[in-house]
């Protein structure tokens, strides 16, 4: 199985919540794939440097050494995100852009996106796990 980290599930690694730290090591000692889409990259820096955390960036930087980035450089994802969009969209169901672009990268990879986000449940299609549930 292959597994894209969504950014809730980042931010809570890296605070070190011990049920996602477990997990991912969990993954890591069975040789999964575990990712994270250059979304959910852009939306942790984004808040780390808007607050100024710099220690907090320095463990993200250190935690990203450990995951593949998974680019928008398929037309596949883009296309995929679009259709989504107005899926979402058409049913009243809208969604930010961000979780959009990260569902849409993991349907067309293939992999289950972990994550704390309810909004999600609403992509058809994907495949999808909170580890924060019981």
């Amino acid at each position: 199985m292959s597994y894209l980290l969504d950014t809730n599930i980042v931010s809570f690694a890296i605070k070190n919540n011990l049920i996602i730290k477990e997990r991912l090591e969990k993954l890591r000692s069975q040789k999964e794939l575990v990712s994270m889409s250059c979304i959910t990259y852009f939306e942790v820096k984004r808040g780390l440097f808007a607050a100024k955390a710099t220690k907090k960036l320095e463990i993200f930087d250190i935690f990203c050494q450990d995951y593949q980035i998974i680019f928008l450089d398929d037309l596949a994802i883009v296309e995929k995100a679009a259709e989504i969009h107005a899926n979402l969209r058409s049913r009243g169901l809208p969604i930010q852009t961000e979780d959009i672009l990260i569902a849409a990268t993991a349907i067309v990879k293939g992999f289950i996106v972990v994550s704390n986000d309810s909004d999600l449940l609403r992509v058809e299609g994907l495949m999808l796990e909170n580890w924060l549930e019981n």
